[in-house]
């Protein structure tokens, strides 16, 4: 496969993905005007001044704030808990003279207890991330919770051009007033995958230890077992001499189930909704303790591989961090997202050697890709406490995180915008390149930042907040190519290392999203305004009481002694729950499923 062709039908696979042209991609002037040595903070084009109540419309309007302070940020999906540090830490430091005070559920236990633990007490936070489904957008607006952005967002420059999202939000409360900004916005068409070259979803092998074995055939996802055993035993420890192990997991995310046990159902077009998995085209809603759900079938499946030997001991225990850890030492040989195994062990050093993880497809696979949300994802949105210490900075941190600069700074988990311009990318003859910082940052794993951006490492330092505002596969307009650096012209001509060419060479494609769309291998769910209604609160005590039992018992099945005991395990979560009232709780979200799958519908048209 020549390097010119390639060059040539990855941009095409980019026009394709992204449905928008890229003629005139990256004809922008070099912007480096704002950069994070700045000692003053950009104001927004019409930010409202707290002391006179006049406005700025000059662009270029400086803003200064003379009270250093430190801002408590609840952050739902935050994995991150204290003081943001580093070069993002150094940014908002300098532009907006605070420090990010992160507190996140994921870390302090999962579930509601903090969030209920700080409602009582009457104070989210300065900022708040939160989740609006189930009325609790609209209920912790009507506490007293939240701040009324709906004046404040008028005297905006960016987060105002979203006029539908702040619609949508504002349909939200019960007395249609803002008080959430939902995430995600996007300018393309519903219909499109949101995803890049990768979908959020898939299955991720060691593709050097699978080559080892002659690209073995996988028609099912019960013939990546055997497949992982072999590559386990021929490859028993890590690079560093530790235990491997074929899959880890962790607790960290478990919602109303065991949030692992959702992944692998992914690849047949699942996704979760309250005690469901609905299919992305609307064909097929499981309630997920059947005998015969796809969430069963993932549980047996991670049993048969603990029976194995292929599960990490330690994932009953072990965090996300201490997980992710493992992958990075190529402990861990299968992954249920890109954007674990990839990002953790596919360093330029790996490639180059050939090793590291790939896409590797499964035959009767139709993976589920979450279209593109034009009115944002109401689901998740970012708001102001209503005890903020000072609601007008925090609307302009807002405005700036929804702004090119503040989304290409906002460096996240599962995003891939790149950080700061001048640091980690730059303009070259038109188009965005990463520089060699960039290139060792992003594309080997971690660099050490100059001190003049803040020093430390570099994934040390990126936003801690994972909160995505724009979709990165939309364009900024200030370069005229997709945030998502991935997507970029320039990136894409490196992937030609000896892992991507055999990839490539093996599957007749040029990423797992051309791959997936040349075997009609991809579900995509349309993007739509749908949010969970609020639930009576009988089924919200009843759900609570259910959502322990399945996961407590999802767990146990999992590392169940023998089929006996897995089963008996199952039989007794299915008739526990039933006894709690678990029916009453799937007819509401089975009614929810109904409505999402209208509006989904109603999208493709």
């Amino acid at each position: 496969m020549k390097k010119k062709v390639a060059r040539v039908l990855s941009l095409a696979l980019v026009v394709a993905m992204l449905g928008t042209t890229m003629t005139g991609c990256g004809k922008k002037k070099d912007n480096k005007d704002n950069n994070a040595t700045e000692t003053t903070t950009d104001a927004t084009a019409e930010a409202t001044d707290d002391s006179t109540g006049d406005t700025a419309t000059d662009d270029a309007a400086a803003k200064t704030y003379d009270k250093f302070i430190t801002v408590d940020v609840f952050a739902s999906q935050a994995n991150y808990q204290g003081i943001q540090s580093g070069w993002f830490a150094k940014v908002v430091k300098d532009k907006f003279n605070m420090e990010l005070n992160i507190i996140a559920p994921n870390v302090a236990g999962g579930g509601d207890t903090l969030f209920q633990t700080r409602s009582a007490a009457g104070n989210l936070g300065d900022l708040v991330m939160i989740g609006s489904e189930n009325g609790r957008l609209a209920d912790s607006a009507e506490a007293g919770l939240l701040y009324d952005m709906t004046d404040m967002v008028a005297n905006t420059k960016y987060v105002s051009q979203y006029t539908g999202a702040l619609e949508v939000a504002k349909g939200l409360s019960k007395d249609g007033k803002l008080y959430g900004i939902p995430s995600a916005v996007s300018s393309q068409p519903a219909t499109n995958p949101s995803e890049g070259l990768e979908l959020t979803f898939g299955t991720y092998l060691r593709w050097d230890y699978y080559k080892e074995l002659g690209y073995p055939e996988v028609n099912t996802l019960e013939d990546l077992l055997p497949i992982m055993k072999q590559m386990q035993d021929a490859h028993p420890t890590s690079d560093s001499g530790k235990q491997t192990y074929a899959i880890s997991l962790f607790k960290d995310w478990d919602g109303n189930m065991m949030c692992m046990g959702k992944q692998p159902a992914t690849i047949y077009g699942y996704d979760e909704l309250g005690f469901l998995f609905s299919k992305a085209d609307g064909t097929d809603d499981q309630s997920i303790i059947d005998d015969d759900s796809q969430y069963i079938r993932v549980l047996k499946w991670y049993f048969d591989a603990n029976q194995m030997g292929l599960v990490d001991p330690e994932s009953t225990t072990q965090n996300y961090d201490t997980m992710y850890a493992k992958y990075q030492d190529g402990a861990v040989l299968y992954s249920p997202w890109p954007w674990l195994g990839q990002a953790a062990y596919n360093t330029v050093e790996h490639k180059q050697a050939g090793t590291g993880f790939m896409f590797v497809p499964v035959k009767d696979e139709k993976v589920f890709s979450y279209g593109c949300t034009p009115n944002g994802s109401a689901k998740y949105v970012i708001g102001i406490g209503s005890k903020a210490q000072d609601p007008q900075r925090m609307m302009d941190f807002i405005d700036w995180l929804y702004s090119p600069e503040g989304v290409m700074y906002s460096c996240a988990q599962t995003a891939s915008t790149c950080g700061p311009q001048g640091l980690t990318w730059d303009m070259v003859n038109g188009r965005p390149e990463l520089t060699d910082f960039g290139k060792e940052s992003l594309l080997n794993g971690d660099g050490t930042v100059p001190d003049e951006w803040g020093g430390g490492s570099w994934k040390d330092g990126v936003s801690q907040l994972n909160f995505q505002t724009v979709l990165a596969s939309d364009n900024n307009p200030d370069t005229g190519c997709p945030y998502n650096y991935t997507l970029w012209e320039s990136v894409i001509e490196l992937n030609s290392t000896p892992l991507d060419t055999d990839w490539q060479e093996k599957t007749g494609a040029l990423s797992t999203v051309e791959y997936l769309k040349n075997n009609d291998q991809i579900l995509v769910a349309p993007g739509t305004d749908f949010v969970s209604p609020a639930e009576e609160s009988e089924i919200t005590t009843l759900r609570s009481q259910c959502k322990a039992i399945i996961i407590e018992n999802s767990w146990k099945m999992v590392f169940a002694k023998d089929e006996d005991e897995f089963y008996s395990l199952l039989k007794n979560m299915q008739d526990t729950v039933k006894g709690l009232g678990y029916d009453d709780v799937l007819a509401f979200d089975k009614e929810c499923a109904q409505k999402q799958t209208e509006l989904r519908n109603a999208a493709r048209q």
